[in-house]
């Protein structure tokens, strides 16, 4: 199958989970340059070098290619050694915020979750932007082990047991195990049908969700729910915020919050300024 380089933004990294082949590996979704929703694996993300490690809203160029055994149509095999990363992400602020939504504006936009699950079925969209009229409640909920599993713990430590993936160079490098998040997290959102007022609940796996859980609780210890809740509950509530949505590979029709998008809240015109014509 053939390869081609494309420039992708980065929207969405994951945070990482154990693999038999790779020791770990993140979920990446991007836009390209051309429009449209991209997937991109295997990014065993840790261990890629320090000059290729892309951040959320920054552009990459990469080799890739259709993916063989995922046949979602947005899944493509990422040459990991070709990366070429933009000097810095795209800047937020009241400037960087409406230059990064004119890109994502071609993406229809779903405000009925049954309506993007029916656009699924139809032509077997797999990413999507999901906009609930409210999101309701965050549920912290323990995951069923704390640590992993000796199977999981096993894959993960490959990357200190193999040679490096990538080069030479790598194989000095030493990458602590990764930590094992404890608790998995949900919005449970509201939204508007044709006919009635639905709700749903959307596992999130960002990698910023499960970051912001490690600072809380690296500064607060065990009073960390506090300030987590008060980042995902009332701070990005105040935003315009927005879901990107994927689903699993294996179940396909089961999607997940893979990256939170919190642009500012649309300013009300100012009347002052509206004119007779």
């Amino acid at each position: 199958m053939a390869s081609f380089v494309e420039r992708v933004l980065i929207l969405c990294k994951t945070y990482p989970s154990p693999s038999a082949k790779y020791a770990e590996t993140s979920c990446v979704a991007g836009l390209t340059a051309g429009g449209r929703l991209v997937r991109l694996f295997p990014v065993p993300f840790r261990l890629v070098a320090d000059d290729q490690q892309f951040r959320k809203w920054q552009w990459i160029e990469v080799r890739l290619e259709k993916a063989r055994d995922d046949h979602r149509p947005e899944s493509h095999r990422m040459f990991v050694d070709t990366i070429a990363c933009d000097a810095e992400p795209m800047k937020a602020g009241k400037r960087g915020w409406p230059a990064r939504m004119a890109l994502l504006a071609r993406q229809p936009v779903y405000t009925d979750f049954g309506a993007m699950e029916q656009t699924r079925l139809a032509q077997g969209n797999t990413l999507a932007l999901f906009k609930p009229n409210r999101i309701t409640s965050l549920e912290i909920k323990p995951t069923k082990n704390a640590d992993w599993t000796p199977d999981e713990r096993t894959k993960l430590l490959q990357m200190q047991q193999q040679n490096s993936l990538f080069d030479a160079e790598e194989d000095q490098r030493q990458v602590r195990l990764l930590e094992k998040i404890p608790f998995d997290f949900y919005y449970h959102c509201e939204y508007q049908t044709a006919d009635a007022q639905q709700s749903v609940r959307v596992k999130l796996v960002d990698w910023e969700v499960c970051a912001l859980y490690r600072n809380t609780r690296r500064q607060h210890g065990s009073r960390w729910e506090a300030p987590f809740r008060d980042k995902l509950e009332r701070d990005l509530l105040a935003k315009d915020l927005m879901l990107l949505m994927g689903t699993m590979h294996r179940f396909p029709d089961q999607w997940l919050g893979v990256s939170l998008i919190y642009p500012p809240m649309p300013q009300p015109e100012d009347p002052s300024q509206s004119t007779l014509f």
